[in-house]
């Protein structure tokens, strides 16, 4: 899927509100009380919709099957690493 960049003037207000044009609300379907995740992409600021982050991390561990516990294996990991650590002591 082909991405397309548009680029519009956002106003920032005196209390640090960032006023989003019409035109920008209505292509990404944001409206008034929306709460957009703000983040630093290097230098530019993204404004993303929190749907499309849970979507984009569904996607990203998809292949990982549901009887498999991320935590429990970081936690084993995490305690084979401080038993190594405290063998070298």
């Amino acid at each position: 899927m082909m991405e397309t960049t548009t680029a519009n003037e956002a106003r920032i207000g005196a209390h640090g509100q960032v006023a989003i044009p019409e035109s920008t609300r209505s292509a990404t379907n944001l409206g008034a009380g929306d709460r957009p995740a703000a983040r630093m992409v290097g230098e530019p600021l993204v404004l993303e919709r929190r749907g499309e982050i849970a979507r984009r991390l569904q996607d990203r561990f998809r292949h990982i099957p549901p009887e498999v516990s991320l935590v429990d294996e970081l936690i084993a990991e995490r305690r084979l690493e401080a038993a190594r650590e405290a063998a070298e002591d």
